[in-house]
């Protein structure tokens, strides 16, 4: 459909242009001076007009109606045009060519025209002729810049001859010192020759040019910057200030050209220039309130650079200007997320909680409006399984997503993890089974460290702890200096469950090693010797556990308070276990513990508080 209206636009061109030739051919022989007027000679015998009879029965057309020759040509060329447009939408290229090549044997000058041929012969390889009628176009007008450019274009392209093409891209430059075209045509040459130095030299040449068009230096920065940043590699600070040097140009000369202002901000933001960025993308949303483009990236400029709570205004009021883009509901629960963690961080769990679930919704109605989205659906999931701890919500979510995505274990892995937290380990431990399979299958970067060490919890939940030791194991293999956790979780079931007491010692240790102030892993330490009967040692690293974790722990409570208990200390006892309650209300067999402690204290008045040790 475009390529029909670049047509009919062409087309309408040069319709106009040859109408407007046709005209003036007739004009200018009106004009012409009347000739000497001749000796009077008997008048002509009238032509007898009968009434009614139409002019078009005339043998020969009336004076004033007969073109002139000039003129007469120019309309045959614009039939010949009209006849060439019909046979090139058609499809038949030959027998338009033929036709357009009539056109420009009348005015060879008819640049557009000149252009258009030549660029059909070259898609037919016909580069004699394309030339030809290129090196026809500058004849006629030498001032023109265009045939210069597609000259060396088929040169340097097609031809493999450097030399012409520079000397035709040179030439365009002569006529045209600011255009930007025919530097970037010697920059390709020099790049494709393999002389990257010589590719610079001729952006230096431009550099020079005091040009206060700002397209000029946008695309003459853009050629900078892809010369002078490599992928994959960290740009030199001597070459951003270069490429930075060019878009202050572009800036400078763009005044209140939105277009141009936002490709300087663009650039700024590709290279992690936020600062920078930031007040363009401001002055461009003065000049087009409406541009969306520019309000989302201003809001990823904000959140690059923490100004969150400005970031989550600015995307409300994309959000309700354009209620129908899923980015911004992406980019604003990416926002809630990060503010609700923030929040948990400083131990205001209400605050997190309700950033948690505004950030559910906003990706619930992303999904709603682009269902198709793989990652909103797995960011999702991950808020409902972790922070809000919603794992029958997660279900319902990643469940959907699997029978959407069928070929992606991601989203069977996510349930099997959803299950577990469900407390339905027995069917995670199936579905993991199931993610793995499919990871196999698909031959995806699944199966990573993380992944076996998901699948050992969820065995050890289901009750089966050789399996789950046998992932652990493989974790461990797949990434051993990342993991202290996976030897303690081992460890810890060991202990837990009172069994192979020596190999949990050693993977607490291990643990240990790794992390030696992490809270958990004494705890665990402490849990083993308690197993083991050594409550004196056990004490000691159950309390330096306690003060390591950043935050109250119910678990370690309980397991200091059974300590003191078995050591025969009730009151400092019931003192820890009270902590640990306060904290989980929800443990049955901890408020009977607390309870029959009372009863007995209550009876025996030597068991009465004393201060704890």
């Amino acid at each position: 459909m475009m390529l029909k209206k670049r047509r009919a636009a062409f087309t309408l061109q040069v319709l106009l242009c040859c109408a407007s030739l046709c005209l003036a051919g007739n004009a200018s022989a009106q004009r012409r001076p009347a000739a000497t007027p001749k000796p009077q000679q008997a008048p002509a015998k009238a032509i007898a007009v009968r009434p009614g009879v139409d002019d078009s029965l005339r043998p020969h057309p009336p004076a004033d109606l007969t073109l002139q020759p000039a003129a007469q040509r120019k309309a045959d060329a614009l039939t010949n045009f009209i006849e060439g447009a019909r046979l090139e939408e058609n499809g038949e290229l030959e027998a338009a060519l033929v036709i357009y090549q009539k056109v420009l044997t009348v005015d060879p000058g008819e640049i557009e025209l000149a252009s258009r041929v030549a660029s059909l012969l070259t898609r037919q390889e016909d580069y004699p002729r394309a030339i030809d009628v290129l090196k026809d176009a500058v004849k006629a007008k030498p001032k023109e810049v265009a045939p210069y450019l597609q000259l060396a274009f088929i040169y340097a392209r097609y031809l493999q001859k450097p030399k012409q093409a520079l000397d035709y891209a040179n030439q365009a430059i002569v006529l045209d010192p600011e255009n930007i075209d025919a530097y970037q045509r010697i920059y390709e040459i020099e790049l494709t020759s393999g002389d990257p130095k010589k590719a610079l030299v001729t952006l230096d040449r431009a550099l020079a040019v005091q040009s206060r068009n700002p397209i000029f230096w946008t695309r003459l920065g853009k050629l900078y910057a892809t010369i002078l940043f490599k992928p994959e590699e960290e740009p030199k600070p001597d070459d951003i200030r270069r490429v930075n040097e060019v878009f202050k140009r572009a800036a400078e000369t763009a005044g209140d050209d939105a277009t141009a202002l936002k490709d300087v901000a663009d650039y700024y933001a590709a290279s992690q220039q936020i600062q920078e960025a930031i007040p363009l993308y401001l002055r461009v949303l003065e000049l087009q309130p409406d541009d969306a483009s520019a309000r989302e990236k201003l809001a990823t400029g904000f959140i690059l650079t923490n100004q969150r709570q400005r970031a989550i205004e600015m995307l409300q009021e994309i959000i309700a200007k354009a209620p129908e883009k899923h980015q911004a509901y992406d980019l604003l629960a990416q926002l809630r997320d990060e503010e609700g963690r923030a929040l948990a961080r400083a131990n205001q769990t209400e605050a997190a909680a309700a950033e948690f679930a505004k950030a559910a919704a906003n990706y619930e109605q992303s999904l709603l409006i682009r269902p198709n989205n793989a990652r909103t659906y797995l960011r999702l999931a991950e808020l409902l399984i972790g922070p809000l701890k919603q794992s029958e919500r997660a279900e319902r979510v990643l469940t959907e997503a699997r029978a959407q995505f069928r070929n992606a274990p991601e989203f069977t892995y996510y349930l099997a993890i959803a299950q577990r937290e469900a407390g339905r380990a027995q069917l995670a431990v199936m579905t993991f089974e199931e993610a793995l399979n499919e990871a196999e299958a698909n031959a995806a970067e699944l199966l990573t460290a993380r992944f076996y060490f998901d699948y050992g919890a969820a065995a050890e939940k289901a009750g089966l702890y050789d399996k789950a030791a046998d992932l652990f194991r493989q974790s461990i293999v797949l990434d051993p200096a990342n993991a202290a956790e996976v030897y303690n979780y081992l460890g810890y079931m060991w202990v837990e469950h009172n069994m192979h007491l020596d190999e949990a010692e050693q993977m607490i240790n291990k643990a240990l090693e790794l992390d030696p102030t992490n809270g958990a892993y004494l705890d665990s330490l402490g849990w083993l010797k308690y197993r083991k009967g050594k409550y004196e040692e056990a004490l000691g690293d159950l309390l330096r556990a306690a003060q390591s974790l950043t935050r109250d722990d119910p678990v370690v409570f309980e397991h200091i308070g059974d300590t003191y208990a078995r050591l025969n200390k009730i009151p400092q006892a019931l003192e820890y276990w009270q902590k640990a309650i306060a904290l989980d209300g929800d443990n049955k067999a901890l408020a009977e513990k607390v309870e029959n402690t009372k009863l007995k204290m209550s009876k025996d008045d030597t068991l009465r508080p004393g201060p704890i040790q």
